[in-house]
């Protein structure tokens, strides 16, 4: 950023000058997406995170890339929303675009968003034969050492665009002893648990219970949020599920019902169920 004036004042006249300042990568100011859905902002709004993206690939060391896979489920998603009615939907990107994981979670928080979801697609080489998906709510310490490698992973996403994550872990550690945080902690854990449930005989779950770890993405204080692996990239059976129209629009239709069950819980008014 560049700034140029003239001093005043002085004798023999002014003195023009120029004040550069040196803005951080990973810090630019990024456009707020739009909203499609209602038009009544009372209605719900739930921002939906494709992970990756641009120069940030994601899992998969054939041509398909987790990049691809979480923005066609990212808008899958939005479109079962877009039908139903009732809830307010928009997309932290719409395209191929890099978005550093703070940057993702600030749309969320500015948009006066009432739930974020960040889709990804993980590898078999973090767990070998691992199948299925998983859903994830922050925490401290991961439920499990799977967990806490997962959350390493996604998290040095942010290395890409030159923001070392170690800058976050402060923040994470305050929201979590933050007692006012725990009602945004339970609804978190609330929604998940309704994802796990719609999802019983109709997309295969890892395990029959949310996981957690220290997700920088999930860090708005308040705001539920969760991290959605819709399943491993590296294995077959996933991975023709995941870029198959069919596997995309059974794993839309579960979250998007567990979206309306939450915030009818929540007394927040949505179409029909």
């Amino acid at each position: 950023m560049v700034l140029t004036g003239r001093t005043g004042g002085l004798r023999g006249g002014g003195q023009d000058y120029v004040v550069s300042v040196k803005l951080e990568r990973g810090q630019s100011m990024v456009s707020l997406p739009q909203i499609q859905g209602p038009q009544d902002p009372t209605r719900p709004l739930v921002v939906i995170d494709p992970g990756h993206g641009g120069r940030d690939p994601g899992a998969g060391s054939g041509p398909t890339k987790e990049k691809q896979l979480t923005l066609a489920i990212a808008l899958a998603l939005r479109d079962d929303l877009l039908r139903s009615g009732g809830v307010r939907v928009a997309l932290t990107r719409s395209d191929d675009r890099f978005l550093a994981l703070g940057e993702r979670s600030a749309i969320a928080r500015k948009m006066g968003a009432d739930l974020f979801i960040s889709i990804h697609a993980d590898s078999t080489e973090v767990e070998a034969g691992a199948v299925g998906a998983s859903v994830y709510t922050l925490s401290a310490k991961g439920s499990s050492e799977v967990a806490e490698r997962m959350a390493a992973r996604e998290n040095a996403v942010d290395l890409i665009g030159g923001v070392p994550i170690r800058q976050q872990d402060d923040t994470v550690s305050a929201i979590l002893v933050d007692l006012s945080q725990r009602k945004t902690q339970g609804q978190s854990e609330e929604f998940a648990r309704l994802i796990l449930r719609e999802a019983r005989g109709k997309v295969p779950f890892k395990d029959s219970t949310f996981q957690s770890a220290a997700f920088a993405v999930l860090k708005s204080p308040e705001l539920p949020s969760v991290l959605l692996e819709s399943g491993y990239i590296n294995h077959p059976s996933d991975l023709a599920r995941l870029t198959s129209r069919e596997g995309q629009l059974a794993l839309a239709e579960v979250v998007g019902q567990a979206i309306r069950v939450f915030f009818a819980r929540n007394n927040q008014t949505v179409a029909a169920l």
